[in-house]
């Protein structure tokens, strides 16, 4: 994760740590995660079983003496998970709920499976996403169906959501209560997760049509806001609620901090979009298609933002073009040139800094204060800062 901002504070509280004091306080965690990361989806053939198979589920004879499962179990299930979580990712929402925990006074180490298992959900999220996208580049490298193929990705993926399960057996193995609570956590985003990507998947073809024939951009600019929300929004609300239920947090703060999750998630997808449209580089080199939302032909928020803001002759055109899946270069580097020089970049950027501000105003005063400006700080660098997803 860069130390450096990327879009300015605007009306918004001046930071007490600098994005550099801010990154090496990052740097003293992740490794503790990574750690997690290892125990939940080990790297090695001999621990394969013990991380996908059901500790109390069905056994027999065959599960004993079948040649070579652990080997297979990896093959199959650990190889895709990790050829993801060993690039280039920012690790940004376990260490939001490391924080979290820590900040409520509970223990970050023991829940350290836990907080593990929201990057598992995410990995595995992503890995569908880029089947279901054609994406052939995740964090700089070729996409897990690229390397694997699409069966394989697709089952990997999905396995990687119920690495939840397994964590919840680590850390409380004995308490049926908060299990069942912690669980109950993981359905709904993974309800939620699934119905934003129903969304994205279908497309807002049908409210951008309307808003560039009408001026209109409320309509297209809610349903977007709403995808985002769902699948992004949700898993990292999932992820602050845990940190309120292990720590034992009454009702208001779970559901400020469940808020305030659902805002950072949803912020860092909008600043997302345009990063797309700028493209993002790690070590000098892309980590996805420059544009690839573009190239798809799907709706994002600086394309929203741009109704009312683009003439009405040149946004049509521009959305005819995306339609068509007709943008390559040189008019990709025009559509980008006039989604900025519009003001729809600028937009996006006010609106994430917006979104977590006021999340942050109902959260703050239910937190302890010594310490809680870190988690302030900490969301507006995810938000801010260069997305490698």
């Amino acid at each position: 994760m860069t130390g450096t901002f990327l879009h300015p504070t605007g009306g918004l509280p001046t930071p007490r740590t600098t994005p550099d004091n801010l990154q090496q306080h990052i740097d003293r965690i992740v490794p503790r995660i990574d750690h997690h990361i290892d125990r939940l989806c080990p790297d090695t053939p001999a621990d394969a079983r013990a991380a996908w198979l059901p500790a109390d589920g069905p056994t027999g004879p065959e599960q004993t003496n079948a040649t070579g499962l652990g080997h297979r179990l990896h093959r199959a299930l650990s190889a895709p998970v990790r050829h993801l979580t060993d690039a280039a990712g920012r690790r940004w929402r376990p260490v939001m709920i490391w924080e979290t925990v820590d900040l409520l006074g509970g223990d970050s180490e023991r829940c350290g499976p836990l907080i593990a298992a929201i990057e598992m959900l995410h990995t595995g999220s992503l890995i569908v996403d880029d089947v279901q996208d054609a994406s052939p580049l995740r964090r700089g490298r070729p996409a897990v169906h690229a390397v694997f193929g699409t069966p394989t990705a697709l089952n990997a993926g999905t396995a990687a959501y119920f690495l939840w399960d397994r964590a919840v057996q680590l850390v409380f193995p004995r308490d049926a209560g908060r299990g069942g609570e912690l669980r109950a956590l993981l359905l709904a985003a993974l309800r939620a997760g699934h119905a934003g990507q129903a969304l994205d998947l279908q497309g807002h073809r049908a409210e951008m049509d309307r808003a560039v024939a009408d001026g209109d951009r409320d309509t297209v600019l809610d349903i977007v806001r709403l995808t985002h929300r769902l699948k992004s929004g949700a898993p990292t609300a999932a992820g602050l609620e845990t940190a309120a239920v292990v720590t034992g947090a009454e009702p208001e703060l779970r559901a400020a901090l469940a808020a305030f999750g659902s805002a950072v998630g949803t912020a860092y997808q909008i600043a997302d979009d345009v990063a797309d449209l700028r493209g993002v580089t790690h070590a000098g080199e892309p980590t996805k298609l420059t544009s690839e939302d573009l190239r798809n032909g799907k709706v994002t928020m600086p394309l929203a933002h741009a109704v009312g803001r683009l003439p009405q002759p040149v946004l049509t055109r521009l959305w005819q073009e995306i339609k068509e899946g007709s943008l390559h270069d040189p008019a990709l580097s025009r559509a980008r040139a006039r989604l900025e020089a519009c003001g729809a970049v600028q937009a996006c950027y006010e609106e994430a800094d917006r979104v977590v501000h006021e999340a942050w105003t109902r959260l703050a005063p239910l937190l302890p204060r010594a310490g809680r400006h870190l988690l302030y700080e900490l969301a507006l660098l995810i938000v801010r800062s260069k997305q490698i997803a």
